[in-house]
C-alpha cells in the first residue's frame, strides 16, 4: 500500500476574515498558520508552549471534521469549543479519500468517559434485577439474558471497571478498543496521565494501527511521543507555524539538557 493512501485528510485551508483577525480564535489562525497547513504523513504531531494555539486548531480540525468525541460531550454541541466551531467555518478540508471513521480526544474529557461506561454497567446490572419484580420465566430469562449481554459486551471491551484501573492504563486500553482500521484520529495532550513507559505503549499503538491505514494528528509536549520515526512536526513556537526537525524542538533539547545535568538547572530555583 503507497504512503499516499495511508493520508485520509491532505491538508487545510484557512480563508483570512477582515474584521475578526484580532479576536480569538480567529487571531491564533491569522498569526500562525500559512494559508495552506500540508499532512504529508500518516503522523503529524503539533508542539508548542502552552498558549501557542496548537490545541485551538487541533480542535478546529475536529469541528470540521465533525468527529465523535471521547469522554466528552458531541462536538457540535460542546459549550468549551464555542470558539474553534465558529474558526472552522473559515476553514477548508482537502481530502485524498474522506473516512468518517475516528475520534477526538482531549487527555481531561477520559474521566467523564471511564464514569459513563461505569454508570452504564451498573445501571443494566439494575435494569436486569428489576425485571424480576414485573416478569416470569421466558419473559424474564430472555429480557435478562439481552441486559446481561449488553452489560458482559461492555466488561469484554473495557474491563469490569475502568475506574479501578490507572488513569494511564485506562485511556491505553481504550484506544486499544476504539481505535479501528482506516480512521482519523485527533488526539490533544494523550501523554498527560502516562508514565514514560505508557508513552512508548503509546508509540506501539500508533505503529501498529499506522499499518492499518490510520492517519494521526496529536498535540503534545512529549519528547518521547514527538520521537515517532518519520512524523511531521509542526512547530506552533515559530510564525508562521513550519515542520521542524525532531533536534531542532525546544522541547527536546530543554529536555535533554536538563537530564543530562540537572543541578545546572535547579541551582538557580
Amino acid at each position: 500500500m503507497g504512503l499516499i493512501n495511508l493520508i485520509f485528510l491532505r491538508s487545510i485551508q484557512f480563508n483570512s476574515q477582515n474584521g475578526v483577525k484580532n479576536k480569538y480564535p480567529f487571531n491564533v489562525a491569522d498569526k500562525l498558520m500559512p494559508d495552506t497547513l500540508d499532512f504529508p504523513t500518516p503522523v503529524t504531531f503539533f508542539v508548542g508552549e502552552n498558549g501557542s494555539g496548537k490545541s485551538t486548531i487541533l480542535e478546529a480540525i475536529a469541528a470540521k471534521i465533525n468527529l465523535p468525541a471521547i469522554g466528552g460531550e458531541a462536538i457540535a454541541y460542546d459549550k468549551t469549543l464555542d470558539a474553534t466551531r465558529q474558526l472552522s467555518k473559515y476553514m477548508k478540508l482537502v481530502w485524498n479519500r474522506r473516512t468518517h471513521r475516528g475520534f477526538f480526544m482531549r487527555s481531561e474529557d477520559f474521566f467523564n468517559f471511564t464514569r459513563r461506561i461505569f454508570n452504564l454497567s451498573q445501571e443494566l446490572a439494575a435494569e436486569a434485577q428489576s425485571f424480576e419484580n414485573s416478569l416470569s420465566g421466558y419473559g424474564l430469562q430472555l429480557a435478562q439474558g439481552t441486559v446481561r449481554g449488553q452489560r458482559q459486551a461492555l466488561i469484554e471491551k473495557y474491563g469490569e471497571d475502568l475506574q479501578a484501573n490507572s488513569h494511564g492504563e485506562a485511556i491505553l486500553r481504550v484506544l486499544i478498543q476504539r481505535i479501528v482500521p482506516d480512521g482519523i484520529y485527533l488526539l490533544d495532550e494523550p501523554e498527560t496521565p502516562f508514565s514514560p513507559q505508557r508513552q512508548l505503549s503509546l508509540i506501539s499503538i500508533i505503529k501498529q494501527m499506522v499499518e492499518e491505514n490510520c492517519q494521526f494528528i496529536i498535540a503534545t509536549h512529549s519528547p518521547i511521543l514527538l520521537a515517532f520515526p518519520n512524523a511531521a512536526i509542526y512547530s506552533f513556537d515559530e510564525v508562521p507555524v513550519q515542520i521542524k526537525k525532531y533536534d531542532e524542538l525546544e522541547h527536546v533539547n530543554l529536555t535533554r539538557d536538563f537530564l543530562n545535568t540537572p543541578e545546572a538547572f535547579l541551582r538557580h530555583l
